[in-house]
């Protein structure tokens, strides 16, 4: 499998450091609010990454933290008033129930913050011991000047980026480019106790512990949005790679904005619609298809028209799927038969076409295209055999299965209102009543019940 490496700028063979065991650490949400579309890119990108992993045959020990401690929370929790950790709370409830209707799994683990402050506060240690960091008034600041490859993640050198990134101002900094890994604590603040005195973590401190943590003092894969390569990453690779003296990440994967108007979709600029608002209008795993139908990498254009599109896409696989369900279901026979085990082993191109996909990159755009290949061949087939149907639905269901998409299974029986109907039809056809026919497929469609006529009876589908 290669991968496109943020830090060498080109695709790279993926060796993880211990033999079937891949360690990822995903930059997660700030809990202050809803997560929007934008946000919700990644986690569905590195839940297939991690995926994929998996149906190769490795284990994998996924990380995705919670921001529960910033400016943005601590001013959100003060308007709403109440405290700090219960917005936190509240929130982190409300990305768990968002993030499981897109089909994200949980990660291995997901550590909060505020939960690792003593190992937060070991690395700031280490940092000022080692004279990587230095106090002042309270404020504990890394010295980005005493860091050698300080900018190799962004491609930068130090002294552009001095005078054009995104720094916060601070009097107490010997440099403008050095940055806060400890806050002095501040009136109405939660705050812990320190050898610097009470404050809080720095933003990109708490990812630094939490990854050292949990996955070690070298990983296989840190990922998550290209807004995050500076100054995110490159600090956090700054300061662990400082304090623990080795390689922080070997892989540093980036996806791209999702953008509106073409403009980068964010809350600052006030043009994001949350996944859940989206998700009331078009369905959680229609966005699902939406982001995986373009590659991880390049920056995408959310609209109406695409979602709808995604949709339309979705329920082509779906059809496929459906078909062969109905195909099992109607099947005169139980066993193969010579003609369907010679047709089987035409299938297996489009695993070794979906896998070569996969490999390159994660290219789930492309791996989009053979599953509807798949499908075409498919809807082709007239299964004579329960075992010659299932062993495709198998094969189907299996690549589907690596996206996490077409999970929503048919209703195990038809609803009586609806069977009712469609027995009703089926007598008005007998008697050459088709005006009466029509009537009830129209009365059945605006119910979500899409009738076909096979030869071998009424396919009844139930809009998902």
């Amino acid at each position: 499998m290669k991968l496109y490496n943020t830090l060498t700028r080109k695709k790279e063979e993926f060796h993880e450091i211990k033999p079937g065991t891949v360690t990822i650490y995903a930059c997660g949400p700030t809990v202050y609010d809803y997560f929007h579309i934008g946000n919700a890119r990644p986690f569905i990108t590195f839940d297939v990454l991690r995926r994929y992993f998996e149906f190769c045959g490795k284990k994998v020990r996924f990380v995705q933290n919670f921001t529960d401690i910033d400016d943005k929370m601590i001013k959100r929790a003060n308007a709403d008033g109440i405290t700090v950790k219960e917005l936190g709370d509240r929130f982190i409830e409300e990305y768990y129930k968002d993030a499981g209707e897109l089909g994200v799994g949980r990660a291995t683990v997901h550590p909060r913050a505020t939960e690792c402050i003593s190992d937060i506060i070991r690395i700031v240690q280490t940092l000022v011991d080692k004279d990587m960091a230095y106090e002042k008034n309270g404020d504990v600041f890394y010295r980005t000047t005493r860091f050698k490859g300080y900018g190799k993640l962004s491609h930068y050198p130090i002294e552009q980026l001095e005078s054009g990134a995104r720094i916060e101002v601070n009097d107490n900094k010997e440099n403008p480019l050095d940055f806060v890994i400890w806050k002095a604590a501040k009136p109405g603040e939660p705050s812990w106790d320190s050898p610097w005195g009470k404050g809080r973590p720095g933003w990109h401190i708490e990812c630094s512990a939490m990854a050292n943590k949990y996955l070690g003092k070298t990983i296989d894969i840190h990922c998550g949005g290209v807004d995050l390569i500076f100054p995110h990453h490159e600090n956090e690779i700054a300061q662990s790679e400082s304090a623990n003296g080795c390689e922080f990440a070997h892989f540093w994967l980036h996806n791209g904005h999702i953008n509106v108007d073409s403009k980068k979709m964010s809350k600052s600029l006030g043009n994001f619609f949350t996944v859940r608002d989206a998700a009331q209008a078009y369905g959680y795993e229609t966005i699902r298809f939406f982001m995986l139908s373009s590659h991880y990498r390049s920056p995408i254009n959310y609209s109406a028209d695409v979602l709808v599109s995604a949709k339309a896409g979705l329920e082509r696989l779906y059809t496929a799927k459906n078909n062969l369900e109905f195909s099992i279901k109607s099947a005169k026979t139980q066993d193969m038969t010579d003609a369907e085990k010679a047709s089987l082993a035409e299938y297996d191109v489009f695993r070794t076409k979906f896998c070569e996909k996969m490999d390159d990159d994660l290219n789930t755009a492309d791996a989009i295209s053979v599953l509807f290949d798949f499908a075409r061949k498919i809807n082709g087939e007239q299964a004579v055999s329960v075992q010659f149907g299932q062993a495709l639905l198998d094969r189907f269901t299996e690549l589907c299965g690596v996206l996490n998409i077409l999970t929503n299974d048919m209703p195990a029986q038809i609803p009586a209102d609806v069977q009712a109907l469609v027995d009703e039809r089926a007598q008005a056809r007998r008697e050459r009543d088709f005006a009466r026919a029509d009537e009830i497929r129209n009365r059945l469609a605006d119910m979500g019940v899409i009738l076909e006529d096979t030869k071998d009876g009424v396919k009844v589908l139930m809009k998902k």
